[in-house]
C-alpha cells in the first residue's frame, strides 16, 4: 500500500471511528473518568434520569478543576450518544429508557488504560504462551497423522519426565516477578471482554434492524420470516463477536468448569506472591468470573430479547400495518417529486407547523396526537348497594378458577369406592364439571400428589362448556392415596 492509499484509510479510520474521535476531543479526560465510573462495568445499564443526576454531581466537582461549561448532565449525554460512545435504549423492565457504554466507549477507556500503565517490556509470560498457542496451530492443523502423532508423543514424554521430577522433589516454584508477569497478562486480557460484550449486543441490534428492514421489503410468508430470523441467530454465533461470546458462555454455563476456574483465581490469590500485587489487581482477579457471567448474561437477554421481539412482531401482524405506513409514505414522496418541479421547497402553502426542539432519527419516532385516547366515556354513575348472591359469586368464582376442592373430593370417593383410579378412569365416574380445566387440574393434582406410569399414555374424554366432547392423549398417571385439594 502506498503512504498516499494509506493516509486516506487512515483518515477515514480517524474520521468515522468513534473511539478515535473521542480521544481528539478537548476534554476526554473528564469524559472517560465519567463514563468509566458511571458505565464502565460489562452490561452495565443505567436509567436516563439517574444517570442524569450522577452526572450533575459530577461535573459540579469537576468545573473547579477543569474548564467546562455551564451545561448540564442531559446535554453532554446528548453529545455522547451522537458521538457514538454512549448508547440509549428502551428500558426492557419498566418504563423509560437507559444508558450504557458502546464497544467504542471500552475500547477508548482501555487504551487509555494502558497508556496510563504501559507494559515495560515484553514479558516471558507473554512469549512462553504464544510459542505454546503456535506449538497447538501446527499440531491441530497438521493433515499428516503421523506427524501428529509424533508431537503428541514427544507432549507426552515430556509431561511423563515432568511428573517424574515432581515426584522426586525437582520442581521449581514461579518467583514473585513471573507471577506478577503472568497475572498482569491475564488481566490485560481481561480488560477486553466489555468490550467484546457490547459489539456483540451491537452486533443483534444490526441485525434486528436488517431483519426487520427484509419484513418490510419483502412480500414472503411469515413462515419465512421465522426461518430468516434463526438463519439470523445462527450468522451471529458464527460471526467473530459471536464466536468470542460463545466461548464465554459455554464456560459459564458448565458448573464444572466455572467451579474450576474460581477454585483456581482462589488458589492464586491464596499464594505468597499474591501479597505483592496492587489492590486492583487482586480485586480484578476476584471479580473476573463475576464478570464474565454478568457479560454473558446481558448479551443472552439481549438475543432472547431480539427473538422474541421479532417472532411477535410477526405473530401479531404489526408488519401489515408497516408495510401499509411505507407505501403511504413512498406515494407521498412520490407526489413531491412530481410537485417539485412546480412548487420549490421553500414556498409559502399558507400554514405553519412548530417542530419540536428534541432530535429524531426516524420518523417512526413520532407518535401523533389522538384524542380518543384520552377519552375515559360515559360518567360513571352511583350504583344503588344491593343484596348479593352467594350462588352467582360461586359461579363467577368457578368461570375463572379451577375447583380444586371438587376435584380431591372426586378423587378421595373414588379411590375409597375402587383402590387406584387413572385420571382417564376418574372422568369417567366424574365427568369435567369445568370442561378442560377440570382435566389439567386433575393433571396438576395427579403430577404433585400421584403417580407417573412414564411411557405409558391413555385417552381422557370430556365435554366443553360448548357441550361437545373432547379427547385428547396424556402420559398415564395414576392416584394411589388420599389428595389434598
Amino acid at each position: 500500500m502506498s503512504a498516499l492509499a494509506a493516509a486516506l484509510s487512515y483518515r477515514r479510520l480517524i474520521d468515522e471511528n468513534a473511539a478515535l474521535q473521542m480521544l481528539r476531543k478537548d476534554n476526554v479526560a473528564v469524559i472517560a473518568a465519567v463514563v468509566a465510573e458511571r458505565l464502565g462495568q460489562p452490561g452495565m445499564r443505567v436509567p436516563a434520569d439517574d444517570l442524569h443526576e450522577l452526572i450533575d454531581a459530577d461535573l459540579e466537582e469537576l468545573r473547579d478543576h477543569f474548564d467546562l461549561s455551564n451545561r448540564r448532565a442531559k446535554a453532554y449525554c446528548d453529545d455522547w450518544r451522537n458521538a457514538g460512545i454512549l448508547i440509549r435504549r428502551p428500558a426492557t423492565d419498566a418504563r423509560g429508557e437507559t444508558y450504557e457504554l458502546s464497544a467504542a466507549g471500552f475500547d477508548a477507556i482501555r487504551l487509555l488504560h494502558q497508556l496510563q500503565a504501559p507494559r515495560s517490556t515484553v514479558t516471558e509470560s507473554r512469549l512462553v504462551s504464544l510459542a505454546a498457542t503456535l506449538q497447538q496451530l501446527a499440531i491441530d492443523t497438521d493433515p499428516d497423522s503421523t506427524r501428529r502423532l509424533d508431537a503428541l508423543m514427544r507432549e507426552k514424554q515430556r509431561i511423563d519426565e515432568e511428573i517424574e521430577r515432581i515426584r522426586g522433589g525437582d520442581f521449581t516454584v514461579l518467583d514473585t516477578r513471573r507471577a506478577t508477569e503472568r497475572v498482569t497478562d491475564v488481566l490485560q486480557q481481561a480488560q477486553a471482554l466489555p468490550a467484546d460484550f457490547a459489539r456483540v449486543r451491537a452486533l443483534f441490534g444490526e441485525i434486528n434492524r436488517e431483519l426487520r428492514e427484509s419484513i418490510l421489503n419483502t412480500e414472503e410468508s411469515q413462515g419465512a420470516v421465522l426461518d430468516d430470523v434463526f438463519r439470523g441467530v445462527d450468522l451471529i454465533e458464527s460471526s467473530d463477536e459471536g464466536l468470542t461470546f460463545s466461548a464465554f458462555s459455554a464456560l459459564i454455563r458448565d458448573p464444572e468448569r466455572s467451579a474450576a476456574f474460581e477454585a483456581d483465581v482462589s488458589a492464586i490469590l491464596g499464594r505468597e506472591f499474591a501479597v505483592e500485587l496492587s489492590v486492583e489487581a487482586r480485586r480484578g482477579l476476584r471479580g473476573l468470573i463475576r464478570e464474565m457471567k454478568d457479560g454473558s448474561r446481558e448479551v443472552q437477554g439481549i438475543l432472547t430479547e431480539f427473538a422474541r421481539g421479532l417472532r411477535r412482531y410477526v405473530h401479531s401482524q404489526e408488519f401489515q400495518r408497516d408495510r401499509a405506513l411505507r407505501g403511504i409514505l413512498q406515494e407521498a414522496l412520490a407526489a413531491a417529486v412530481a410537485a417539485s418541479k412546480r412548487v420549490k421547497p421553500y414556498a409559502e402553502i399558507g400554514g405553519e407547523l412548530e417542530l419540536s426542539a428534541m432530535r429524531f432519527s426516524s420518523v417512526g419516532e413520532l407518535s401523533p396526537f389522538d384524542p380518543s385516547d384520552f377519552d375515559t366515556g360515559a360518567e360513571l354513575a352511583d350504583d344503588v348497594p344491593g343484596v348479593v348472591d352467594f350462588a352467582a359469586l360461586a359461579a363467577v368464582a368457578r368461570e375463572s378458577e379451577i375447583d380444586f376442592t371438587e376435584l380431591a373430593a372426586n378423587v378421595n370417593e373414588t379411590l375409597a369406592a375402587m383402590g387406584p383410579v387413572s385420571v382417564g378412569a376418574l372422568l369417567v365416574r366424574h365427568p369435567a364439571s369445568q370442561g378442560v380445566a377440570s382435566v389439567i387440574g386433575l393433571l396438576s393434582l395427579a403430577t404433585q400428589q400421584g403417580e407417573r406410569r412414564a411411557g405409558a399414555v391413555e385417552e381422557v374424554v370430556w365435554h366443553g362448556l360448548d357441550g361437545v366432547e373432547r379427547r385428547a392423549e396424556i402420559e398415564l398417571h395414576l392416584f394411589t392415596g388420599e389428595v389434598a385439594g
